[in-house]
């Protein structure tokens, strides 16, 4: 039982929770990356005659390729839970990042005049790579099971916490399979396979009986004294046990805005104040890439700016004033995707299919051409790459007197992309921003340059297969 529930625990990567079967399939993945490119090397090298030499000697091509193309796969998806539930979505996804990298690989080689990469190879490297990385999916898979990416867990509690629980779990795309329930009451319980405490002689022994690789309290807090004793001995026979609010902020990647309260977020994990090293990093990073993109955006920045005067009246770029760090305005720049006109009545929300949206703004909006002045709000400070979308005075000060811990969002700088923009879709209403604001506070909370890094990548899967766009 021991090791079934290792199968399916997690590693804390930098704050960030991986499961370990994900981790094993990267780690193959990588292996395999670095075989495929060896064997294509050798292969060619046996074609034109030539003698293939140390390993030892290609560690730097090989290295770079396997960590290009691991960066694209996670960029991609492929670590995603849709791909590691079907085996056509990771396909599909897998050939994506395959081609990206090759593209990426020959331009490299292209700069460096094909002293690092081996261009004639590539192509067979990239037929490799699928090809092993598909079977790695399917080995690994018959292997564990189709369970293996998903955690055993045991839910202690019977009401409606427990009954969100079993939603979240049901979903197609959970990383947790619920093995059972315990009622630690004898009220009428919502979840009715649910077992008394009861009837149960020994709880520990129950759990490991069950292969269970973590415990869930999920009791109503106002009705009920914490179980003590039952969490004590099923802690020290070293089954994880977590409580509802963070096993929420954990599986979903935000923060439950319906069940947080004050004394959690300031006793929980997070908001560390040791930031000062990563906060200096990010801006030599924010800074390193608003130079380099507004120098290779600037042509495409003045043919979409002369577009947008000639499909409407008015000015080309558009600056708005945006609430930022502590709360702080700052004007932000855009190409103008609107009519001059748009707020006449005043601040609004944008809406599906806009009818103020122009022809040209409908376009740079769905590829995402508008947000590139905003660069140069970057390079002067006034926002970041990766933060909260950053919104208006007139919106925020509505929204912190409906919402809880809005202003908590403030506490980070705002970015072009960012924690809610990867994982909600586009929206524009007081619901969606309260939704954004849960995936918000979950990137306050939990930040690090590791999950800046997932962020990054992960917009390109947003920009590549068009999600959140509008």
């Amino acid at each position: 039982m021991g090791g079934e529930a290792c199968a399916q625990a997690m590693i804390r990567l930098f704050k960030h929770y991986i499961p370990h079967a994900v981790l094993l399939l990267g780690l193959i993945d990588v292996l395999l990356l670095v075989v495929s490119g060896e064997a294509a090397w050798r292969l060619r090298a046996e074609q034109i005659g030539s003698t293939p030499g140390e390993m030892l000697g290609r560690a730097w091509p090989l290295s770079a390729f396997a960590a290009m193309m691991l960066t694209a796969m996670i960029g991609v998806g492929v670590y995603g839970t849709d791909a590691l539930r079907s085996m056509r979505f990771a396909t599909a996804r897998l050939l994506v990042a395959v081609s990206l990298t090759i593209i990426a690989l020959s331009f490299v080689d292209f700069l460096l005049a094909g002293h690092a990469f081996w261009r004639s190879t590539l192509a067979y490297g990239m037929v490799m790579a699928i090809v092993l990385l598909v079977a790695n999916r399917l080995v690994v898979g018959g292997l564990l099971g189709a369970q293996a990416f998903r955690r055993r867990v045991l839910v202690l509690g019977a009401g409606t916490r427990a009954a969100r629980l079993r939603k979240l779990g049901e979903r197609p795309e959970s990383g947790f399979a619920i093995v059972g329930y315990v009622a630690m009451d004898d009220l009428g319980p919502l979840v009715e396979e649910a077992i008394n405490r009861s009837a149960i002689h020994n709880l520990t022994r129950f759990v490991e009986n069950l292969g269970v690789s973590e415990v869930v309290l999920a009791i109503e807090e106002r009705r009920n004294a914490l179980p003590l004793g039952d969490l004590l001995r099923i802690k020290t026979a070293g089954v994880h046990v977590n409580e509802f609010s963070s096993f929420l902020e954990r599986e979903t990647g935000r923060i439950d805005l319906d069940t947080v309260n004050p004394s959690w977020l300031i006793f929980s994990d997070g908001f560390s104040s040791g930031r000062t090293l990563s906060s200096a990093a990010k801006r030599v990073f924010d800074v390193t890439v608003s130079c380099v993109l507004l120098a290779l955006t600037v042509p495409v920045i003045g043919i979409f700016a002369l577009l947008v005067k000639l499909d409407s009246p008015g000015p080309a770029f558009f600056r708005q004033i945006r609430v930022g760090l502590y709360g702080q305005p700052f004007a932000m720049i855009k190409l103008r995707s609107m009519r001059c006109d748009a707020e006449a009545g005043g601040a609004q929300w944008a809406s599906h299919d806009d009818p103020r949206i122009t022809r040209v703004g409908r376009f740079i909006r769905k590829v995402r051409i508008d947000e590139l002045p905003q660069a140069w709000t970057v390079l002067k400070g006034d926002m970041s790459f990766v933060g909260p979308r950053p919104e208006r005075p007139e919106f925020v000060a509505a929204l912190e007197q409906q919402m809880p811990y809005y202003a908590e969002r403030h506490m980070v700088k705002p970015g072009l992309t960012g924690w809610a923009q990867i994982n909600y879709p586009y929206g524009a209403s007081v619901e969606d921003a309260r939704h954004k604001l849960e995936y918000d506070l979950y990137y306050a909370k939990n930040y690090t340059p590791f999950l800046d890094l997932l962020i990054l990548l992960q917009t390109l899967r947003v920009v590549l297969w068009q999600e959140g766009a509008r």
